[in-house]
């Protein structure tokens, strides 16, 4: 059986961060571990404490799951301090790891900075060049492209370009709402060398229960590249698995409620 590993967050409330990349991950058909950089206490409708881990410990969770189980593909979440984006690129160095999803989580949808200025120059220079794909939204986008504004569809494929350009990764710039209603823009190169320049059309879906979707895309694509699929592929298979999970009108909790990650196997 194919395997993957997680790096990002605990989430109490099960909708987003290490939960949502396990039962996407398991959904996906692939063995899902964890390592955890930081506890939250949260809910659907926000989070009330944070608990980082150490540098220290993050490493000792990644080197016991690794020397024992390998993964074919990793992802990695929100990750808000210098020493633990260290840890994990240096932990990638170490263990030659293939198959980097990085979700570069930076910016809420509303525009509030999450991390530090510190700590999004240590991404941009330590994980970004080590990633196969990256899944920014328009925020983080803007951010990695030095503020430059994304407003338009031209402007989703403009920074694309330039973030592989700068980092040598792929990039799918997810629009969103705010410029579409659910069409990425995928650029980078494939694993035969040519380039991909490729837009994913999706359907508006009215259900405003959508905490975690950003997770849960980014896991299903790392389930799909551990289990060999192109960048194409694992991108395509992810974007149908999220629609699901949306479509399965799942409606828990009192805010911005989660995804039916396990819409499958309901009866």
């Amino acid at each position: 059986m194919k395997t993957a590993l997680t790096i990002a967050g605990s989430d109490s409330s099960g909708g987003a961060g290490i939960q949502a990349d396990i039962k996407t991950m398991t959904m996906n058909g692939v063995y899902a571990m964890s390592a955890i950089t930081a506890l939250t206490a949260q809910n659907t409708t926000g989070v009330s404490g944070i608990m980082e881990v150490s540098a220290e410990f993050l490493k000792e969770q990644i080197d016991a799951v690794v020397t024992d189980i390998f993964p074919d593909a990793i992802k990695t979440g929100m990750v808000s301090s210098v020493e633990l984006i260290k840890v994990i690129a240096s932990s990638i160095r170490q263990y030659s790891l293939t198959n980097l999803v990085v979700d570069p989580v930076m910016v809420a949808t509303s525009g509030a900075k999450l991390i530090s200025d510190e700590a999004i120059d240590c991404l941009k220079k330590e994980l970004l060049p080590l990633a196969k794909i990256i899944t920014p939204n328009i925020p983080e986008t803007q951010t990695l492209i030095s503020g430059s504004p994304v407003s338009s569809e031209k402007d989703m494929e403009e920074a694309a370009k330039k973030i592989y350009e700068l980092y040598g990764c792929a990039v799918l710039v997810k629009g969103g709402h705010s410029i579409n209603d659910a069409n990425d823009f995928l650029y980078g190169k494939a694993d035969d060398g040519k380039i991909i320049a490729k837009w994913f059309t999706g359907k508006r879906i009215a259900n405003s229960n959508t905490h975690g979707t950003g997770c849960t895309l980014s896991s299903a694509i790392a389930a799909n590249l551990a289990k060999g699929e192109s960048l194409v592929n694992a991108v395509e298979k992810a974007k149908d698995y999220i629609s699901s999970a949306l479509s399965a009108m799942l409606d828990l909790g009192k805010g911005s409620g989660p995804l039916m990650h396990n819409f499958a196997i309901i009866h």
